[in-house]
């Protein structure tokens, strides 16, 4: 993408405003050169912030002058030190590593106003600022953007009633039914206590003993081992609340709730070998894929859509619905879309905004509250306590997580107090009246009345004892390559484990949800085979299980990452008609070299001097981007053909299973130099100046591209479309060819 492009979708979306972005406003301060100028905290300018105040002098005239010691009233040397001391506050327990946007949610139709009555879901009006944070689970600030891991998905909705925190997930359930649980659980999985390793991965001795002696947890390891454990980008995962919540309408009914965000661009995944690798090549990659694609104006979006179960019919299911170890299915209970969230504008200073930024899962405004889901019911009582841990009781009054709407309160003091109340009382009741409670009438939040009657106990419903049928019901919607991805990535988790009781008594549990999965397994890992399945597999299957399920309706390669190799002598007419087709559908093309410099085109093509290629083929890789095109050009796809690097390039993409092209002698290239197996390409006895266009396994060939070529193509996006351009778009559409894998030609390359 061109410089200037960068420059106006910069412009464009520093541009954009809400209510929050406003509030914000009055923290935000931009420095220019020449004011203000450079003071103390306390403001006083500064004229040296190089020199610690010491003592400079000699004991003659004669002797040179020398440093002598420095002194501790220097107040500006003592304060810049003591600022530095203590810029790092305690990093969060979970969920350390993460990036943060603003955005917009809109509501898109008045569905759930039979629900609930808080007009964040109903009123179509509305434009309610939020800020969402995404982050990884187990490892720390400094682990990896790519490890495979759970992914945090917390929205924070500023609306006019206050603050409303959804603080979920990329996966619907849990590793564990009770919040009493958690601490057992975070311990298991973070680095082992004896040499705090490993880092950003639960492939270790202690996770996997943990989650074979917790059977609870089997259908959240199924999750987080399938594809769903390494998403391709933050901008391509779902999101979930994960607890059940509930809904009360203005009838005074109650519907229990479960909250879901599906994104526009579809559901998508890196395979294990390239999340690996992107791990040592670049570990901020879905930091900085956030951040290029809300800058170019390719703004993150997902559908916000509910599933509701009235109180009446909350024993009706197999299986208890406060369970955050279980799903609702889709099936008996549909999904009801009901709004949009858009992200459409990078933070201004990531520590202020997203690495201050708090959650609470008891942040609800009237209209939504509650259910007796054990785990919210702790979680409810664990995030409050932990902000005021990490932030301070007062962290509610920092700029990103103090509400839009008037906040009063009798609430006083307390470390970092910013707000100023000017009162003569603060307490209730008083005299001037002054912060008197609001009725429900008037707004104020009343819980919802609901009888109760049991025996006080440590003990779970008996609807929490099953712990197999939906994890048997998740590995059954998945499709052969998905279930191909699991088996491995289990198979390499439990290799990593040294203790023979750990991994091999995790394949007693995998026997219970599957029995071919329990022996694919135990050969990798030197498990005991099973003899027989553990119990029946019944077959059944559920909707919205396999990422298949979220394929855009109309396909799209809108920021999707292409990286076009080149060298001189490139067919540079070719490229830009190429590129022109592609990026005019928003993806993102990045001309990729033998050096960051201008690379000339063949002979008779007027470029000056020449094309600037955004990167040199040694500081990126292919597993940075989602397609790679070859032009064509004699000269160019000899220099290619003798850069090793290259070759690798090529070989790896198609590898991880990603769409390529090449036109011309950048066939060639294909056939001789990188030898993709069993890939049908355009032959030269089909003429080398046809633009009749071959695709084969996501690879798409074709003798030449010509401006005629390019006229004809306009790009259309579609299965079975006649030109090279499209064609291209439609495999890079469909993300990635999996049939190479189960037709086992990946295999068949190094790479």
């Amino acid at each position: 993408m061109s410089s200037i492009g960068q420059s106006v979708e910069k412009a464009f979306t520093t541009m954009t405003s809400t209510k929050k972005v406003v509030d914000l406003q009055r923290d935000i301060q931009i420095p220019q050169a020449d004011q203000p100028r450079l003071t103390t905290d306390h403001g006083v300018k500064v004229a040296d912030t190089d020199n610690w105040l010491k003592i400079i002098g000699s004991e003659t005239e004669t002797e040179p002058k020398k440093n002598g010691p420095s002194l501790l009233e220097d107040q500006i040397g003592r304060e810049k030190i003591h600022r530095f001391d203590h810029e790092r506050i305690p990093e969060r327990v979970v969920h350390a590593r993460g990036t943060g946007a603003h955005g917009y949610f809109t509501v898109s139709s008045d569905r759930a106003s039979k629900y609930t009555f808080a007009p964040v879901l109903t009123d179509s009006s509305r434009t309610t600022p939020v800020f969402v944070r995404f982050s990884t689970v187990q490892g720390s600030r400094g682990s990896a953007d790519t490890v495979r891991d759970v992914r945090g998905f917390a929205v924070k909705f500023y609306t006019e009633e206050g603050n409303w925190d959804i603080v979920g997930n990329d996966i619907p359930v849990f590793f564990i039914q009770d919040a009493i649980k958690f601490p057992d659980f975070v311990h298991a999985v973070k680095p082992e206590p004896h040499n705090d390793v490993p880092q950003g991965q639960s492939a270790h001795n202690n996770f996997w003993d943990f989650v074979g002696l917790q059977p609870e947890s089997a259908h959240m390891v199924m999750w987080v081992m399938s594809d769903r454990g390494v998403p391709r980008s933050f901008r391509m995962m779902q999101g979930f609340g994960v607890n059940t919540f509930t809904l009360q309408n203005a009838a005074g009914e109650r519907h229990f709730v479960k909250f879901h965000f599906i994104p526009e661009l579809g559901v998508h995944s890196l395979l294990w070998d390239e999340a690996l690798k992107i791990n040592g090549q670049d570990p901020d990659f879905h930091r900085k894929d956030l951040s290029e694609a809300i800058e170019s104006g390719a703004y993150p979006t997902w559908k916000f859509a509910i599933q509701t179960i009235p109180e009446s019919r909350e024993h009706e299911f197999g299986f208890d619905i406060l369970d955050a170890t279980k799903v609702w299915p889709q099936e008996s209970v549909p999904l009801e879309e009901i709004g949009r969230l858009v992200l459409n504008r990078v933070v201004d200073e990531f520590f202020p905004e997203t690495e201050q930024v708090a959650f609470c899962t008891s942040h609800v405004v009237p209209g939504i509250g509650f259910s007796d889901d054990p785990l919210l019911q702790g979680r409810n009582f664990s995030y409050f306590d932990t902000q005021i841990s990490r932030l301070g009781i007062n962290w509610e009054e920092l700029p990103i997580n103090r509400p839009v709407c008037p906040v009063l309160s009798h609430n006083r003091d307390g470390k970092s107090r910013h707000r100023i109340v000017k009162s003569e009382v603060n307490y209730w009741p008083n005299r001037k009246d002054i912060g008197r409670p609001v009725t429900g009438e008037e707004g104020g939040y009343v819980e919802y009345a609901e009888s109760l009657k049991g025996i006080k106990q440590r003990a779970r419903g008996p609807k929490f004892q099953e712990h197999f049928d939906q994890a048997q019901l998740f590995y059954n919607s998945l499709s052969a390559y998905e279930k191909a991805h699991l088996v491995s990535a289990i198979g390499f988790e439990l290799s990593h484990c040294e203790d023979p009781v750990v991994y091999k008594s995790y394949i007693n549990v995998l026997n219970n949800i599957n029995f071919d999965l329990a022996k694919a397994v135990a050969v990798k890992v030197n498990g005991e085979v099973p003899t027989k399945p553990g119990r029946a597999n019944d077959g059944k299957k559920s909707k919205g299980l396999s990422q298949l399920d979220f394929l855009p309706k109309t396909p799209t390669i809108v920021s999707r990452r292409i990286a076009i190799l080149i060298s001189d002598g490139f067919n540079a007419i070719e490229m830009q008609a190429v590129r022109d087709a592609l990026t005019s559908a928003k993806a993102v093309c990045y001309l990729i070299g033998p050096r960051r410099n201008h690379i000339l085109p063949m002979a008779g093509q007027d470029f000056g001097p020449g094309i600037f290629a955004d990167h040199h083929f040694d500081s990126q890789r292919s597993t940075l981007f989602d397609a790679v095109y070859i032009p064509s050009g004699e000269e160019h796809i000899r220099t290619l053909a003798k850069n090793g690097r290259v070759v690798h390039w090529v070989r790896e993409a198609f590898g991880h299973c990603k769409a390529i092209a090449a036109v011309g002698e950048g066939v060639n290239f294909l056939r001789e130099d990188v030898r993709l197996p069993g890939i049908d390409l355009f032959a030269p006895s089909r003429d080398q100046d046809s633009d009749e266009v071959v695709t084969s396994y996501g690879v798409v060939t074709t003798g030449k591209y010509s401006i005629s070529s390019a006229v004809t193509d306009v790009l259309d996006i579609a299965p079975d479309t006649r030109g090279f351009a499209s064609n291209f778009a439609f495999q890079i559409s469909q993300h990635r060819c999996y049939e190479r894998e189960l037709d086992g030609l990946t295999e068949r390359v190094a790479f």
